[in-house]
């Protein structure tokens, strides 16, 4: 076991007295986490909401049914809750009727929980995201020096918590039972999408374009489905925390792509499994596309972790300059080129540092790459 960044986050947060609602992709360690936050409270009590015997009796709006089954317990945690019907005005009653009782929720289904969730817990929770394991998380067990020697073993197989350090042979069984047995699940049951090869066609169409700008209309015609329902599965896939995506950035439309959309794997294992390809770095001719997803996903727990709330795009013009990675907050920029090889050139495109002089610069490699995406 790994600490993970966000138990000290979250157990600041219980003095809140927010609902906390949890979110984060199957498999990831949101079970193990939320065990551990509330190992440290006495009278906590974890429900998994995935019981149907829990379901039963949890499935009601009756404040006096749902106070008896709670007991008087200090903190309760429900455990994958978007399997329970009217989530929202369960949470909303708990909130209201037991003022001295604090809530987590967790579930793998931003689509359903959240959705179930928005308006009638307005003004009463806060939302968390957990990953894979962050880099920095390998430190409770690791150096610096370590995590560097696990650097190729990260980008083949991947940061899951059940992945990462196995030998190859049992990595490889173990993101094959992922993405076989839980990476669709959430989206077959709630949305009731009966073919999942269709998925995965799909999520194979994204991973060999890993790092490059998508066309809806190019992948339509590739998978023989409207452009309607590509933006539809994209976008489920997106909200069970699959893949990610960035927009690009624009001040000038008539010079630079306003409407470009690049789309990213949270964990290069399940995109490597996806393609069935875990070639060692050195034969691989996608090292640098790996390279840079991994610095981005990294990044996004790093932002995350750290409760720090910023815009994210690329940049690239019709002429075909472009950067890979752009933040912007405090009224400034900040854009990121990532060179898996340490001696590649790089520098500033000019048509950026014209139009955004003040824009700071910097390129992210395996010589530098700590600095920017530890916690």
């Amino acid at each position: 076991m790994y600490k993970r960044v966000l138990l000290d986050i979250l157990k600041k947060a219980v003095k809140s007295k927010k609902v906390l609602l949890l979110f984060g992709a199957r498999q990831v360690g949101k079970t193990t986490l939320v065990k551990e936050l509330i190992s440290a409270y006495p009278d906590s009590r974890y429900i998994n909401c995935e019981l149907l015997q829990n379901r039963a009796v949890l499935n009601t709006t009756n404040s006096e049914k749902l106070k008896f089954f709670l007991g008087n317990y200090k903190l309760i945690v429900l455990d994958e809750a978007q399997s329970l019907e009217n989530i929202g005005l369960i949470l909303k009653i708990l909130y209201d009727e037991l003022p001295d009782l604090q809530i987590v929720v967790t579930g793998s289904s931003a689509f359903e929980l959240r959705n179930q969730t928005s308006e009638p817990l307005t003004g009463r929770s806060r939302q968390y995201r957990l990953y894979p394991l962050a880099l920095s998380e390998l430190a409770s067990k690791m150096d610096r020096i370590d995590v560097q020697a696990k650097l190729e073993q990260i980008l083949r197989f991947g940061l899951y918590p059940a992945v990462f350090d196995l030998p190859e042979q049992e990595a490889l069984e173990e993101l094959n039972n992922i993405t076989s047995n839980y990476l669709f699940k959430d989206i077959l049951i709630f949305e009731r999408i009966k073919n999942a090869d269709i998925l995965l066609n799909l999520l194979r169409a994204l991973a060999m374009q890993l790092g490059s700008e998508v066309s809806f209309n190019e992948l339509s015609r590739l998978l023989g489905i409207s452009v309607h329902t590509v933006k539809r599965y994209i976008d489920l896939l997106e909200k069970t925390f699959v893949i990610f995506s960035l927009s690009s950035y624009s001040s000038n439309p008539r010079k630079e792509i306003a409407k470009g959309r690049k789309i990213y794997f949270y964990d290069l294992g399940v995109r490597n499994m996806i393609i069935q390809n875990f070639n060692p770095m050195s034969l691989r001719a996608d090292a640098g596309a790996l390279w840079e997803n991994f610095c981005i996903a990294e990044r996004i727990k790093v932002n995350e972790y750290k409760r720090r709330f910023l815009n994210t795009y690329f940049w690239r013009t019709f002429a075909k300059n472009e950067i890979d990675y752009l933040e912007e907050y405090g009224g400034n920029l900040y854009a990121y080129e990532f060179k898996y090889n340490p001696k590649a050139k790089s520098r500033v495109p000019k048509a950026f540092s014209a139009r955004y002089p003040n824009a700071d610069y910097k390129v992210i490699s395996p010589d530098n790459y700590f600095e920017f995406i530890w916690i």
